[in-house]
């Protein structure tokens, strides 16, 4: 299959250069569509190109797959997380599936760390006060936050994003804690000063901070339970910069609204892109846009990983960032 004769679609607006990379490459369908496309759209898509190259929130279920024909041999998705697509029926049809990993680590650690300060500090509320013209002049007793150097916190997910918020939180005096399935490196966790914990359940009682930096997988959906929260200190704080399904939100809400928790810095929600309103209104709650990658250099970089791996493909070779069914 010669590169310029592939055939590839777009399921949404990309950055002008990689459009441009692209369109010298191969024979691509652009799209001006800003949100995700109706399912239907990105099945005829699928019947009409080689290649998909898909984003985040384009539903690639099984339905899709079933419905997409023989001709599409690669998805290509724009981006790390691949829960909107069913990896394991795409491999049942002979898709390749791939992604664009490590590119995004040192932005989404950036958020996190930004959020890990903010909600303790009272940032938002600060700049929400002195908007509304509340600021009265410099008071012992106003807004008042929580200092952060000294305080435990808690990574769920020390992989790439997990290692790069646990790096910038050394250099504010945080003592790192995570849990993941098995221990990382010897060397690293002693580089990181990270103490393991197995169980979960047993590390949440002593952090002062959690921050989520797992993939939503059916194993994490809703792993921050509404059992687990409960286990969590008062004044503890949340930040999420991973996916939203894998908190139970209501319960969440209902912590922070109750005084069981002090706060939360979330990116990312459940029903994207509908924040939860009680969660929202909280003032002690910092919500932001699902941001944490978006910046120019990470959208171009993950742009990159799109035409490296589809012009791997195109020259029959494998593509370097393929989703195996069952190790993603």
């Amino acid at each position: 299959m010669g590169a310029r004769r592939l055939k590839v679609a777009v399921s949404r607006k990309l950055p002008d250069a990689i459009e441009a990379r692209l369109s010298s490459l191969f024979d691509v369908t652009l799209s001006e569509a800003g949100a995700p496309l109706p399912q239907a759209a990105l099945v005829d898509l699928a019947r009409e190109h080689d290649v998909l190259a898909a984003t985040l929130g384009d539903a690639l279920d099984a339905a899709f797959f079933a419905a997409a024909g023989d001709r599409m041999k690669l998805v290509a998705n724009f981006g790390a997380g691949v829960d909107h697509i069913d990896v394991a029926a795409a491999a049942a049809r002979g898709v390749t599936v791939t992604n664009t990993p490590s590119v995004l680590a040192e932005d989404a650690a950036d958020m996190a760390m930004a959020l890990i300060l903010a909600a303790p500090r009272r940032l938002v509320e600060g700049v929400k006060a002195l908007e509304a013209g509340e600021f009265a002049g410099w008071s012992p007793n106003w807004m008042l936050g929580r200092r952060i150097r000294g305080k435990k916190l808690g990574i769920v997910g020390l992989g790439r994003v997990g290692q790069a918020i646990a790096s910038r939180a050394q250099a504010f005096g945080l003592s790192i804690h995570y849990h993941n399935r098995s221990p990382i490196n010897p060397h690293i966790e002693e580089m990181l000063q990270a103490t393991f914990w197995p169980k979960l359940d047993d590390m949440l009682p002593l952090v002062d901070i959690l921050s989520i930096a797992c993939p939503s997988t059916p194993e994490t959906h809703g792993l921050l339970s509404k059992e687990r929260i409960a286990r969590l200190p008062a004044h503890a704080f949340v930040v999420n910069v991973a996916r939203g399904d894998i908190i139970d939100e209501d319960a969440l809400a209902a912590a922070i609204s109750e005084n069981r928790l002090a706060g939360a810095g979330l990116d990312v929600f459940t029903h994207e892109p509908t924040p939860n309103e009680t969660l929202l209104a909280a003032p002690n709650v910092v919500m932001t846009p699902h941001m944490a990658s978006s910046t120019v250099e990470s959208r171009n970089e993950m742009g990159e990983r799109v035409l490296i791996n589809i012009k791997m493909f195109a020259d029959g070779h494998k593509p370097p960032d393929r989703i195996i069914p069952g190790l993603d």
